[in-house]
This record gives C-alpha cells, structure tokens and sequence, in this order.
C-alpha cells in the first residue's frame, strides 16, 4: 500500500476515533450534539449499528458479551469502558504481579485499568493511543480511579514511544485491524517487548477475501472490518518479526456481534473476531 493511501486511512481512523470520544454517552450524556453526530457510531455514518459499538450502546452489556465479568465492567471508572472491543485479551495475557504491560490504542483506558490492578503496584500500565481526544478521557479516568501505576503516551501504534525490550505483555483489542501497516505494527511490538515477553490481543481477522471496493472504504476501515487480515497472513508476519509460540484462534460466537455492526453487508460472513498470541525468543 502506497503511503498516500495509509496516511488517508490513518487520518480517517484517528478523525472518526476523535468524534467517539467526543460524543459518547458517558462524556456529553447532556450536550446538544448533532443529528449525524447522534447517528454515527465509530465507523461514522451507520443507521444502526457500527463497528464494536451501537448508537446507543448498553458498554456493559456489550464488554460481558465479549467475555469479561461482572466485576471487570464494575471496577473501572465511569466512561472508561467504551464498548469498542472484539473480545477480551486479559483472558489470555497470563498476566502477573509487577510486570510492564502496554495497551495498543487504549481509547478511554478500559483495558488499562483492569491490568493495572492484576499487576499490582509494582507493575506498570501504559496506554499509547495516537488520538488526543481519547488520550484526554483516558487520562481523566485514571485521575478519577486513583491508578498510580498507569500512563497514557499519545502515539502511532506504527511507532510506539517505549524504549526497547522493556514490556513484558503487549496487549490490543480490536485496534490493529485499523493499522495499515501491520508488518509495522508487529516489528514494534516485538521491539519493545523484553525477551520471553507475548502478545495477546483480541482483533478482527477475514475469514474469506476482501474484494478491492471494500479495502478502499474508508468507513469500514475505521469500522473493522476492511483492514482485517487472513490469520495465514497474520501468522506470517508474526514469523518474520521473530515471534515464535503463534497460536490464533476464531471466535465463532463473534458472528452474533458482528453482523449487528452494519445490517444489510453480511459482514459476519466475511470476517470475525479472533485471539492472537505469541512470544518473543528469551
């Protein structure tokens, strides 16, 4: 892909992102928004639903759908848990007391602040997300919530501001399907991550070939779906950053979710949700 056209993704993905942080309930429940505004969700433009999250989202509903507990969706502060994930990626994270996780694109900190509890105050949360507007909620949430132990940087998950093989869990949920320049995306993750250290993020994966028309609809891109990768791809790439243990596995119950996401295209015949882990060399 030409960097012309990555850039328009990027620029379209960071803007929708930006109007998200914007008009969720949690952040203007009374501010006067405007009717597109009201009718888009984070794909923009969508009748009904868009991409993880529905124009007026139940995000508890949706975040216990998705696979975490009653008390993951009560601990956090309000406005954290947006409802724009594809899974849960601590289920397989392993996480333990005093390790360095990094979150990539963190949005309001949802999956930040559950880590930052199982790591403990010795252990260290960091959220890098490349849109301010979310990288304000977030920071607005930890204050409310007391965590000591977490940090948003603003960043492109393409060039992560963390110095080199110091992170011992890289963790996503449903972001690097918005990258368009996944090789990159995995070069950085294993750069940052210290030597043994994984990843386990929750994406989006196609199951069957994206024609042409849908990979250059930008909203499908910001809605995750048109950059949404074969696992064999995926698979590929990891190997040839160095990942070793790659093990990606589909989430067929996904497809309930996903065909909510926009009625009428049959995305959940073309893609679904999946969980995506491997491990650097030690």
């Amino acid at each position: 892909m030409l960097l012309a056209e990555q850039e328009k993704i990027r620029h379209h993905v960071r803007d929708t992102y930006a109007r998200v942080a914007k008009t969720s309930r949690s952040h203007s429940r009374k501010t006067n928004l405007s009717a597109q505004d009201e009718k888009s969700g984070c794909c923009g433009k969508m009748t009904v639903t868009s991409c993880c999250r529905s124009d007026t989202p139940n995000e508890k509903k949706v975040s216990k759908g998705l696979g975490y507990s009653e008390t993951d969706v009560q601990e956090v502060p309000e406005g954290a848990n947006m409802g724009l994930g594809c899974g849960n990626p601590q289920a397989i994270a392993a996480l333990q007391k005093g390790e360095i996780v990094l979150d990539l694109g963190s949005g309001g900190g949802f999956d930040c602040f559950l880590p930052a509890k199982r790591v403990g105050p010795k252990g260290r949360v960091i959220g890098v997300d490349m849109t301010p507007e979310m990288l304000s909620k977030a920071r607005l949430n930890a204050d409310k919530g007391g965590y000591s132990n977490v940090e948003f940087r603003l960043g492109e998950i393409e060039n992560i501001p963390v110095a080199d093989a110091v992170v011992d869990v890289v963790m996503s949920n449903c972001v690097i399907n918005l990258s368009p320049n996944k090789p990159r995306v995995y070069e950085e993750a294993f750069r940052i991550l210290k030597p043994g250290g994984r990843l386990a993020i929750s994406d989006i994966v196609a199951i069957v070939p994206l024609n042409q028309k849908m990979r250059q609809d930008l909203e499908q891109w910001s809605g995750c779906a048109s950059g949404a990768e074969p696992i064999e791809r995926i698979k590929k790439m990891l190997k040839q950053q160095g990942f070793e243990s790659i093990r990606i596995q589909q989430n067929e119950k996904s497809r309930d979710f996903i065909k909510e996401w926009a009625p009428g295209l049959k995305l959940e015949k073309k893609i679904v949700s999946a969980t995506i882990e491997a491990r650097k060399p030690g």
